[in-house]
């Protein structure tokens, strides 16, 4: 299963947020995302769990708790919605 994690510490990295769901099962991959500019966090990112129950609890558990100095927002991600194509502006 795969967890949006929002409000994340912009200082976080992903061996701690790893860290922070192992706790509950095991972490099959956690991507933070960054500005694809600047290369800076965005304060979010995506968890990625091998066992959907372990997942659903770290959610119950962790969403709304302090981690790093911020509460986190944390829930079931969504499937992405498809991009619309710009027309050219010439």
């Amino acid at each position: 299963m795969k967890i949006y994690v929002g409000n994340l510490n912009f200082r976080s990295t992903e061996e701690t947020v790893t860290e922070l769901f192992s706790a509950f099962g095991a972490v099959e991959e956690v991507a933070l995302i960054t500005d694809r500019d600047t290369g800076r966090p965005r304060g979010f990112g995506f968890v990625t769990m091998t066992n959907d129950d372990e997942a659903k609890k770290a959610i119950e558990e962790l969403n709304g708790k302090d981690f790093e100095g911020r509460d986190l927002n944390i829930n079931e991600a969504r499937p992405r919605a498809p991009r619309q194509q710009r027309e050219p502006r010439w």
